[in-house]
């Protein structure tokens, strides 16, 4: 893969992008061994990366793991219409991520629905009765190949396997199914806000004490409940361009293909789905030129692929489960 390159950032920006990608919730100190410099230059590093790159660590509910719903879904609307569209679905708390796409006129977006009222509230009342919407296609996500708790910067390989596997949390064995209870929602709720929160913060926001918060937080990440993760303008650091692909398989290729994806370096999410295609996959790329060159060799090259679709993002309205800063 290709350097990344910024007219902002610089290596060690971007190895401490990648070391939060690995372990977002260690210390400035343990960052700073891993990096070889002081934690005051890390806490200098991570606001300016904050300040600079939009970067914002938050707590996930996994809902692979969880046994959760996951749908994306294309709206085609009237035209001028798109903005308004997203930026109401982005106050949704289902909704994970919003781009829109097709020079404006599309909407894309990612929901976690956390039941069924929920899922049928949108998929079947919301959205059919918005008169702005001319077209709803619906995809259920059904395996994932790539994404999630594995941070796309690892494709750059800004930090060798010794670095990584020092910042990796200390293991904690699970002792049961990855799931969460009521009293759980305090704790999640507060991390996704901010996952970086002490526990000391959580231990006020939770009411538990500060060794059970502790022991809950680590069982909830070693069950793969909740984990945590990054997001941060990806423009930044030389790759302003995102797609969503929809890709179409013979039945006998899904798996293959889907796993070849997950391999490429420009490939930051994929997942099998039911719906119109059975492969959508992110793209994210330098620009227009690197998304052909994509398309026509190592996607193009994967046999049995049939059918490919690539819808460009023209502004990305949400990432993870939050709206973006300054929304």
């Amino acid at each position: 893969m290709q350097a990344m390159e910024s007219d902002i950032l610089d290596h060690l920006d971007l190895r401490l992008l990648a070391a939060l990608e690995v372990n977002a919730r260690a210390s400035f100190s343990r960052l700073g061994a891993v990096l070889g410099v002081s934690d005051q230059t890390v806490a200098r590093r991570y606001r300016k990366l904050c300040a600079q790159a939009g970067l914002r660590v938050v707590a996930v509910r996994d809902a692979d793991r969880l046994g959760q719903d996951q749908w994306t879904l294309r709206l085609r609307c009237v035209p001028d219409s798109a903005q308004t569209i997203a930026d109401a679905l982005a106050r949704r708390a289902d909704t994970n991520w919003i781009g829109i796409a097709s020079g404006g006129t599309e909407v894309v977006f990612g929901t976690r629905p956390r039941n069924p009222g929920d899922r049928d509230d949108l998929l079947l009342g919301k959205l059919p009765r918005t008169p702005r919407v001319l077209e709803i296609r619906a995809y259920q996500l059904l395996h994932r190949f790539e994404g999630g708790p594995r941070g796309w910067t690892r494709k750059f390989r800004l930090l060798n396997d010794d670095e990584k596997a020092q910042l990796r949390p200390d293991p904690v064995t699970s002792t049961g199914p990855a799931r969460l209870d009521p009293e759980d929602e305090a704790l999640v709720t507060a991390l996704e806000r901010d996952g970086r929160a002490t526990y000391p913060e959580l231990q006020r926001v939770t009411g538990r004490s500060e060794s059970a918060v502790k022991r809950r937080l680590g069982a909830l990440l070693a069950s793969g409940a909740v984990y945590i993760d990054v997001e941060y303008d990806s423009g930044v650091i030389g790759y302003p361009l995102a797609a969503t692909l929809w890709i179409t398989t013979t039945p006998g290729a899904l798996h293959t293909v889907g796993r070849a994806l997950a391999a490429h370096d420009p490939i930051a999410h994929a997942a099998a789905t039911a719906g119109p295609s059975n492969i959508l996959a992110t793209a994210v790329v330098r620009g227009a030129a690197d998304l052909y060159a994509y398309l026509s060799g190592p996607l193009g090259r994967l046999e049995g692929v049939q059918h490919v679709e690539a819808s460009p993002f023209l502004r990305r309205v949400k990432q993870l489960t939050y709206p973006r800063p300054g929304r």
